[in-house]
């Protein structure tokens, strides 16, 4: 088997990190792997397949030799670096937000769109975790029948702002238990027991920047351009895994139990709905794995050709390593 020079940039954050487990975990070709991050984790080892790696400064010149580089630093790394991995030659597959909406990059979910991958010029990237967890749970229903619109509420984990969000949720606990003040530098506000229902600046109308990627990002990675999406995204005291409550209208209806068959087949889907058994999609049974749980599929009681449905997925790995790898995956079949 071919075997691949892979490079990580900004390896040493958490998804960096989640990035080596699933190559690892998927048995990626890898022939080099070469970990990039900021001049300050030069020097720094990390252990990939029983071997430590020491971790290189990612410059200019970092890139040469690669193969494929996999994104997971922040949009102004990513920006200012991706010039340079393309000039070496190398597919940069982007985690940042960068890239997402240029008409030349494609936008994938390789259960959605992998056909969108034969199109880059240079550039691939992965979309917003929450957009691929709420797509994937939809992706079997948009293709018996086109979706026309989605209501969406997200319960978004505080791992998804970072290593410092978890440990910020736990500090907060033990200082509250004590008695003790806490000042949140993570959030907001407090987020231990708490929910604070803004992810993201302004972007439109009063949406935040997080609620509007679902749709602009939605119709790009579906090719429905006319997709109207209307989202509210709320922080919860969750570790991780998000989770999101959904209603999907589609072209012709769909009835309950077509949407439980086609999502029973669904690609990256596991159906998890068994009401009178208490058996539904949770945050803490879809860490740490890279499907998406969906269930709770109920008629919507407000509009015709509408379900409502209930779907949660790590954001860490199906929202962001595992997504990229998968990206890897298909680009390798075209080199």
């Amino acid at each position: 088997m071919k075997k691949f020079n892979v490079g990580i940039l900004g390896a040493t954050g958490a998804v960096g990190r989640e990035m080596m487990k699933i190559l690892e975990e998927r048995n990626f070709p890898v022939n080099e792997l070469r970990l990039l991050a900021s001049a300050r984790s030069v020097g720094q080892t990390i252990s990939f397949r029983g071997e430590e790696i020491t971790v290189q400064e990612a410059k200019a010149d970092a890139f040469n030799g690669l193969d494929i580089v996999l994104g997971a630093a922040q949009n102004p790394i990513a920006v200012e670096m991706a010039p340079h991995i393309v000039a070496a030659g190398a597919v940069f597959v982007d985690n940042s937000s960068a890239f997402r909406m240029k008409d030349e990059v494609p936008l994938i979910v390789p259960e959605l769109n992998p056909e969108d991958v034969k199109n880059h010029k240079g550039i691939i990237s992965n979309p917003n975790c929450t957009t691929i967890v709420t797509l994937t749970a939809l992706g079997a229903l948009n293709r018996y029948s086109p979706i026309q619109s989605i209501i969406a509420s997200s319960y978004q984990a505080v791992s998804g702002a970072g290593v410092g969000g978890p440990a910020e949720l736990m500090a907060e606990v033990e200082a509250l238990q004590k008695g003790e003040a806490y000042d949140p530098k993570v959030f907001q506000y407090q987020i231990a027991y708490n929910v604070i229902p803004q992810i993201g600046g302004e972007a439109y109308e009063g949406y935040t920047s997080e609620e509007m990627k679902m749709q602009n990002e939605g119709r790009k990675i579906l090719h429905l351009p006319k997709l109207n999406v209307s989202c509210t995204c709320v922080r919860v005291p969750v570790v991780r895994s998000h989770s999101v409550s959904v209603i999907v209208r589609t072209q012709d209806k769909i009835s309950v139990a077509k949407a439980k068959e086609l999502l029973a087949d669904a690609p990256g889907v596991k159906l998890v709905d068994d009401l009178a058994n208490k058996r539904y999609p949770m945050p803490l049974e879809t860490s740490d794995q890279d499907l998406v749980f969906v269930g709770r599929i109920r008629e919507d009681l407000t509009g015709e050709n509408s379900l409502n449905i209930w779907c949660c997925g790590d954001q860490v790995r199906k929202g962001a390593a595992t997504n990229a790898v998968q990206i890897a995956e298909l680009v390798i079949d075209t080199l």
